[in-house]
């Protein structure tokens, strides 16, 4: 949905320029204050130690940053920073900077090892695997001084627990998106099987990832969000199949347009993204249901094969200067595990209960990812794709009982004619 707000911004600054022309001749001193007013507003970006970022000036240096979608400020909003910029005129570094959907996808970029990144930006569980089989490497903290900013409950995490491998850039929940006018339903009439509720067959949005959506059939049989008991996992799998027929599409970043866009009634999604979706329709809400949910971690961390290492984690350390904190956080609207961004929230933000839920809430109904050891992993890919193989089978279910039919009638038809034939050869 940041697209069309883009869109919109643009449209008004054409609109901005053309009038700014044509006053420019009646009031060319109110026009030169109005520009000095608005590069002042622009100039937020305050760097403390601007030497330590001019040591690869000139080098030619180039970075190959991957990360989530619609994960960082980019300037396309009035007013707020590119950040990826910023970096390469504070630095003279390039950044190639690309995206990716979700952390299987990730994975597999990782694994064959066909791109060289320097940077990523995976989740907990992702992290935590990537540690084991070796494809991330330990930082030198001390070329991320900014790291002091990281809060203590966001510190040696079960994932990491030795802040050797990652910085952390956000966290949140996950919940459900809902059209509060058609659906009718407070909040706290929302929990997660609603998701399987017939009676909105067809408005239904489905996480496109096998750990999330797991994980939700999990917390509704009561297992854990990190079981590996292979009949918990058939079992959730089974639940999953069975919702099949009232899901209209498995999405992820697709969930932006079509809840935006009232083209389905009810999706999980992540809170962050939640309060963008929401800005721009007031139809809708968002509720993370009581029965429990997953809190995830999202961390910086730089792969076993970077070219770049000691570039990355410079990288790492602007990502956490105060400013650039704010502008990120503020621009895509996760939760934020840095000290000096939270503290310059407004109070309305930092009160939100879907970036900042009770801390009550949060330690006794919400459980972050493991990584699975690898039958587990193995068992529940096969099993997602078994799930999305009974979606095929689900959509086409009437082919093979026309098909029979039709096979049935054709050699009805040809015993016929053959026997019509033998019949007037005889005569």
């Amino acid at each position: 949905m940041k697209a069309y707000k883009r869109v919109i911004l643009a449209l008004l600054s054409c609109v901005m320029i053309l009038g700014s022309a044509g006053c420019a001749s009646s009031a060319p001193a109110e026009t030169e204050d109005a520009d000095e007013e608005e590069e002042d507003a622009s100039e937020t970006l305050t760097i403390e130690d601007e030497e330590y970022y001019k040591r690869f000036e000139g080098e030619g240096i180039s970075l190959n940053v991957y990360n989530w979608g619609e994960y960082i400020c980019d300037g396309s909003e009035e007013g707020t920073l590119d950040v990826n910029r910023e970096f390469e005129e504070l630095t003279g570094i390039k950044v190639n900077y690309t995206t990716f959907g979700n952390n299987e996808e990730l994975y597999a970029k990782m694994h064959d090892g066909a791109v060289s990144y320097d940077v990523i930006i995976p989740s907990d569980y992702m992290i935590s695997k990537f540690i084991k089989e070796g494809l991330v490497q330990k930082l030198d903290l001390s070329n991320i001084p900014n790291v002091k900013y990281i809060m203590e409950n966001f510190r040696g995490l079960e994932y990491d627990p030795g802040d050797e491998y990652s910085v952390p850039y956000t966290w949140g929940t996950v919940g459900i998106i809902y059209n509060k006018e058609v659906l009718g339903l407070e909040e706290d009439e929302i929990d997660w099987d609603i998701l399987w509720n017939e009676d909105y067959s067809g408005d239904i949005l489905m996480f496109d990832n096998p750990r999330d959506a797991f994980a939700i059939a999990e917390i509704m049989q009561g297992s854990s969000l990190n079981c590996e008991d292979p009949d918990e996992l058939k079992t959730a799998a089974q639940k999953l199949i069975e919702q099949k027929p009232l899901v209209q599409a498995y999405v992820m970043d697709e969930v932006f347009d079509k809840m935006g866009g009232d083209e389905a009634l009810i999706a999980p999604y992540y809170a962050g993204d939640a309060l963008t979706i929401l800005e721009d329709n007031d139809a809708l809400a968002f509720a993370v249901p009581k029965s429990g949910t997953n809190l995830f971690v999202d961390a910086m961390c730089v792969p076993t094969s970077a070219k770049q290492k000691e570039a990355a984690e410079m990288y790492i350390n602007f990502m956490c200067e105060p400013d650039i904190a704010f502008a990120n956080i503020d621009y895509i609207c996760y939760s934020t595990p840095h000290s000096a961004a939270y503290e310059m929230l407004d109070d309305e933000v930092k009160e939100n209960p879907i970036t900042y839920p009770d801390e009550q809430f949060v330690a006794e109904n919400t459980e972050v990812f493991a990584d699975l050891s690898g039958e587990a992993s193995e068992l529940m890919k096969n099993l997602w794709t078994d799930m999305k193989t009974a979606e095929d089978k689900t959509k086409n279910r009437w082919l093979t009982p026309l098909f029979l039919a039709a096979s049935i009638i054709l050699v009805i038809v040809i015993q016929l004619r053959r026997s019509i034939k033998a019949k007037r050869d005889i005569y």
